[in-house]
């Protein structure tokens, strides 16, 4: 009892709050963000009309599934700053996404918003065993992506010393997590790895470094993934959620206490799951996609934002707000073949299970013979064990893995063991899918 009164004394009261209080605060915040987005933004109150709905409708949190989705295409018809709710000379900050499929998000801040962001951020960390005085190494890349910015501003708001490192010279990565001796990376989960493969490259041994929390995001990763990492560094993998459309990273975070799905902060962030071909709203531990509400952001609050993540709603445990269970994948990275619905995280957790194995690999997809064909590349283990340079051993390995994902996924794939450093490292979020198909 004496050790859950000083966590709680921790924690911001609402993060405790009875399921009563939060349902009452969302409803109050939700009613005006409706309000401000129908008042000062034109695509809103367009979309509103379009389905005779207005602010005034909404009665309950349940009155919420009336109004209209925004999508990612809504953004980017609205570009550059039609989706702002105050004039642009109130927003502070401007962050964009690549733009690689079209017309870049773009996303603004007021200084308010920025506040909020830095808190629900500490509170992440925090939450993940991150206390004042830690050293923070911050390997997400600075700029207009959010995740670099996202992690520094809320590690300075806990108080903590941030290592504003970004990403990429994975060399001077290691020297500086050597020299510094930080207490927790954020960083990408697939880039964590890399990392570590260049301790081994250096002769050094991962497990003796300071680290002792990791915290992974901007990317689908598995329970398989964690264990590998946390084998690795013999630290705490946590999982951290954000998207750049509704704040960044910090929309929810694991909490160390259970590491056992994202705890949303709820009281800044409404979490919808619907069905991902209908849109109709499933209940509470069923899966679909994640719909997101903005309740407190000023420069650009956001209706009903479908994320295309899939996940489901569960109760909490560490937190009395909800949890999202870990990203499987998302819809818009789901394959097609020959009729079987594939992710990539399905192939990771059956290529985790090998030994000779390592997380690096790529899914190539081919059309053959007017078929979808998919190839899984992956690289040998680099630890030095005499069967990973046996040609038999890794066609024998190559076939379990083919016959693993013919039984649990339900495709057949060729399997392709490469060398060591063969696939590229990607210091951002990993490209897992490369698709060879024809262009129609």
């Amino acid at each position: 009892m004496q050790l859950l009164t000083q966590r709680n004394a921790l924690l911001d009261p609402i993060e405790v709050a009875s399921r009563d209080e939060i349902a009452a605060l969302q409803l109050a915040r939700l009613k005006s963000t409706l309000r401000l987005a129908y008042d000062k933004i034109a695509h809103y109150r367009q979309a509103f009309e379009a389905l005779a709905v207005h602010p005034d409708d909404l009665h309950s949190l349940d009155d919420l599934r009336k109004f209209p989705f925004t999508c990612k295409d809504d953004l980017r018809a609205n570009y550059p700053f039609g989706m702002f709710a105050v004039p642009r000379e109130q927003v502070v900050r401007i962050h964009a996404s690549s733009g690689t499929t079209g017309k870049p998000t773009v996303v603004g801040y007021t200084k308010a918003d920025i506040e909020m962001w830095a808190e629900v951020m500490a509170r992440s960390i925090r939450g993940a065993g991150g206390r004042p005085g830690d050293i923070v190494h911050v390997a997400y890349g600075y700029g207009l992506f959010t995740g670099g910015l996202g992690a520094h501003y809320g590690a300075e708001r806990l108080g903590c010393t941030v290592v504003p490192m970004s990403g990429g010279q994975t060399a001077r990565q290691v020297q500086l997590i050597n020299d510094f001796r930080p207490d927790i990376i954020m960083v990408t989960p697939s880039y964590m790895l890399a990392i570590g493969d260049e301790f081994v490259r250096e002769g050094l041994d991962p497990r003796q470094s300071s680290l002792r929390i990791g915290l992974h995001g901007a990317e689908p990763w598995t329970a398989a993934m964690r264990h590998e990492i946390e084998q690795r560094f013999d630290m705490n993998a946590l999982d951290i959620y954000g998207l750049s459309e509704i704040i960044g990273p910090g929309v929810a975070c694991e909490c160390i206490e259970s590491k056992d799905g994202l705890h949303l902060w709820e009281d800044h962030f409404y979490p919808e799951i619907v069905d991902p071909a209908t849109g109709e709203p499933v209940a509470d531990g069923e899966p679909g996609e994640l719909v997101l509400t903005s309740l407190t952001k000023e420069a650009m609050p956001v209706i009903r934002y479908r994320t295309r993540d899939l996940t489901r709603l569960l109760p909490g445990t560490a937190r009395t707000m909800r949890r999202m269970e870990k990203v499987s994948g998302r819809t818009d990275d789901m394959l097609i073949i020959r009729g079987v619905n594939v992710f990539p995280t399905q192939i990771e957790e059956l290529i985790l299970k090998e030994r000779m194995l390592s997380p690096h690999y790529v899914l190539e997809v081919y059309r053959r013979e007017h078929l979808d064909t998919l190839d899984v590349v992956v690289e040998a283990r680099p630890e030095p064990e005499p069967e990973a340079h046996d040609a038999h051993a890794r066609q024998a390995c190559a076939a379990r893995l083919a016959h693993a994902v013919k039984a649990y996924v339900g495709v057949s794939v060729r399997v392709r063991v490469a060398e060591v450093g063969e696939i590229e490292r990607s210091v951002g979020k990993a490209k897992r899918i490369i698709d060879m198909r024809p262009k129609e």
